[in-house]
């Protein structure tokens, strides 16, 4: 019975270890992740697991997991532009790597590939575009900068087995003395339009000087052929019109008083 017991003791020792053993040989892929094999004896396998659970032999091999989700990152650079103006320059990027390139992305760059190739790459392609346009291109044609360079990009990150799917300037300024000299030109273009204002100015109050002059010559034209044909009489009928127009003026003003003549009055009044 006691030998009975010590069998069955060992049995369930070996079902635990070896169930233990199986279950330290799993992992598991979730989703969006990708994994590779490194064998001690074979070196990094060339196939690409899946989702799921895989089994792997221990301390042989070793499973390394990749996320094959796109990723943003921001590169900032700082460059030059075709005339010599400091740029600074930020990108956003969403990276990703090519799933059936992961082998060869572990063994060359390792499993912080975006690291070792994004930084690089980018200072690289914004360099070679920049340096093509000058500071008020880049400001005024920043749509055509942004397409050059995400096409040079995407091209460029190819070589390494990385996915662009998406390139976006999203931070672009200039050095000091250019922000200075901006500032100045736009001074100096307000100052040229207050000018010009004013020159255009003074021409229409000329203008409006000389038709003015233009007119009273013409009035006086008329009026002179107007004596000559009709004599004195408008001149006496706007002479009386005009006294009209003062006694009634003086007659509502307090101080003055209208005294018609041969008339006698309560005060002596010394004759004039």
């Amino acid at each position: 019975m006691a030998q009975f017991l010590n069998r069955i003791g060992q049995l369930g020792l070996g079902v635990a270890i070896v169930g233990g053993v199986v279950n330290s040989a799993l992992y598991n892929v979730d989703g969006g992740h990708r994994a590779v094999i490194f064998d001690r004896f074979a070196g990094i396998k060339p196939d690409v697991t899946g989702e799921g659970t895989h089994f792997f032999i221990p301390w042989v091999q070793r499973p390394i997991i990749f996320d094959i989700r796109s990723q943003p990152r921001n590169v900032p650079v700082i460059t030059g532009s075709k005339d010599l103006q400091n740029v600074n320059i930020t990108l956003r990027i969403l990276y990703r790597p090519v799933p059936d390139q992961l082998p060869k992305i572990y063994s060359i760059l390792g499993q912080d590939y975006d690291e070792r190739v994004l930084p690089s790459i980018t200072t690289e392609v914004l360099k070679a575009v920049v340096a093509q346009f000058d500071a008020g291109e880049l400001i005024t044609q920043r749509e055509m900068v942004s397409q050059k360079v995400s096409e040079d990009l995407t091209e460029r990150a190819k070589q390494f087995g990385v996915i662009l799917d998406d390139i976006s300037i999203t931070h672009l300024t200039f050095g000091r003395e250019f922000t200075q000299a901006v500032e100045m030109k736009q001074v100096a273009q307000q100052e040229a339009e207050k000018a010009r204002f004013l020159v255009e100015k003074a021409e229409q109050q000329k203008q409006a000087t000389v038709i003015s002059a233009e007119g009273d010559a013409e009035a006086a034209v008329m009026l002179s052929k107007a004596f000559q044909s009709a004599g004195d009489g408008l001149i006496e009928l706007r002479r009386i019109e005009a006294a009209e127009d003062i006694a009634y003026q003086l007659s509502r003003a307090r101080g003055v008083n209208y005294l018609p003549a041969g008339q006698s009055t309560l005060l002596n009044l010394p004759q004039m």
